[in-house]
């Protein structure tokens, strides 16, 4: 039974060229049970009245639905990336995202090696190198007592850094990137369920007046982070549990008496903090800082007072900094899991969709651009030769992949907060001998530039 389409609100305009393709993919709906309300899919569709009409910056499509070889949800840095590289690869695509804009928060706020070399093709490179701020150390230091230092400037790499750049100013030159191609994203656009089709895939999107309008794709792709609707819908388990800390996040100025060439995990009896350089934007200001630190509990908007009560417990003694400014702070409880697969059907996951982890040594949005960066290729052969073997090693290989990261981040986190005096002095001891042995350390190194995914 099919919704009656709506006339809807969505903004920006869809590259053209976009064609119908598919296999079959059986006909069973499949409904997220926590979307709309929880009202079942046929009551919610009942509520579509109004034929659909094209938008005006979209008359280059004439029916009254979309087609597009591949529906990618989540328009953050993974849905980005992706939209690139199947563009690269000469797949249409159609990309849309629920918020009317990018998000203005920095949030991840790392690349890494490996993340550089992948984006290479997709011309966005030299942008990100000259927004963002380059470190070569990352230290772990029990307030003034050094521990472990890991250097990047031995990598194996035309990237030998770890590069600070903002995630929003990393989405916003991949966006600007895919405008420059003639790409662009549909928003705001809610995905409110995918249902395999004899073809493909057909999705429902709601504006944010309720009307909707479909799009059949012959494969769709979550990338729409951890509550990942494109999940919900095709029943994939998402595996794991949850951290009994709260994470604290600030972007602040303040005059920080470390190397700005250095990230620095602290140690302490209270928990972990990471300060981090972030770039100093227009006016090349050399005063601001990422802190990221786990908290038994936090206001929904971490203060000033909040932030240097930190630094005053955690930080470097006795040179204390003081923060001069926020101009960002939030707070999250954090997970550990990993979706049970990555392909279902016609439904793949990227990203925070497939898995969510600690942010320890910054290797989310990195795995998550990898993710969507090696998809492309499979899906390329899925769709011009029919041969699904490729996508089948692909999920099974960023599975791996993504299990490995959240094992590690999750041994990082458990180690950088134990509270008992004897468990600190022996896990300081073993950082310290490790510190003591240059190729454990070039192999952390090669580890956290994520140079083996």
């Amino acid at each position: 039974m099919g919704c009656e389409k709506g006339a809807c609100g969505f903004q920006d305009s869809v590259p053209g060229g976009l064609r119908a393709g598919g296999e079959s993919a059986g006909n069973q709906r499949i409904v997220p049970s926590d979307v709309n309300n929880s009202l079942p899919f046929d009551v919610y569709r009942s509520k579509c009245k109004r034929a659909f009409t094209l938008e005006r910056n979209m008359q280059s499509i004439a029916d009254s639905s979309l087609n597009t070889e591949v529906l990618i949800v989540g328009a953050g840095p993974v849905g980005l990336t992706l939209r690139l590289a199947l563009e690269h690869a000469g797949i249409s695509s159609v990309l849309v995202d629920q918020h009317a804009a990018g998000l203005n928060t920095s949030r991840a706020a790392v690349i890494h090696a490996r993340t550089l070399e992948v984006l290479g093709p997709y011309g966005v490179v030299p942008a990100l190198l000259e927004k963002g701020h380059r470190t070569t150390e990352f230290r772990v230091r029990d307030s003034d007592r050094g521990l472990l230092n890991i250097g990047f400037s031995a990598l194996p790499s035309a990237y030998p850094f770890a590069l600070m750049c903002p995630q929003d100013e990393t989405e916003r030159i991949l966006q600007a990137r895919l405008h420059a191609l003639g790409g662009h994203v549909i928003r705001p656009a809610r995905l409110i369920c995918a249902a395999p089709t004899p073809d493909g895939i057909r999705a429902d999107l709601q504006s944010p007046v309720g009307e909707i309008r479909q799009i059949h794709a012959r494969w769709i792709v979550g990338c729409d982070g951890a509550h990942s609707t494109v999940r919900q819908c095709a029943g994939i388990a998402f595996e794991g549990g949850d951290y009994e800390e709260v994470f604290l996040l600030a972007d602040v100025r303040m005059a920080w008496p470390l190397p700005r060439e250095e990230v620095t995990l602290f140690f302490s009896a209270q928990g972990l903090m990471v300060v981090a350089p972030l770039p100093g934007g227009p006016e090349g200001a050399s005063d601001r800082y990422r802190i990221v630190a786990t908290v038994a509990h936090a206001g929904e908007a971490p203060t000033l007072a909040d932030i240097q009560t930190l630094l005053n417990e955690r930080g470097p003694q006795p040179h204390l900094p003081g923060i001069a400014e926020i101009s960002w702070s939030s707070r999250f409880h954090l997970q550990h899991r990993v979706a049970s697969q990555l392909l279902k059907g016609r439904t793949l996951l990227c990203g925070d969709a497939a898995h969510v982890h600690s942010p320890a040594g910054g290797q989310g949005m990195n795995t998550g651009i990898q993710d969507a960066a090696a998809l492309a290729e499979p899906l390329l052969q899925a769709l011009r030769r029919g041969e699904l073997g490729g996508l089948q090693a692909w999920a099974a290989r960023r599975h791996a992949i993504a299990r490995e990261v959240v094992d590690t981040t999750d041994t990082m986190t458990r180690v950088a907060t134990v509270s008992s005096p004897i468990a600190r002095a022996a896990r300081n001891a073993v950082l310290g001998w490790i510190g003591h042995l240059p190729f454990v350390q070039k192999r952390i190194a090669f580890q956290l530039a994520e140079l083996g995914n």
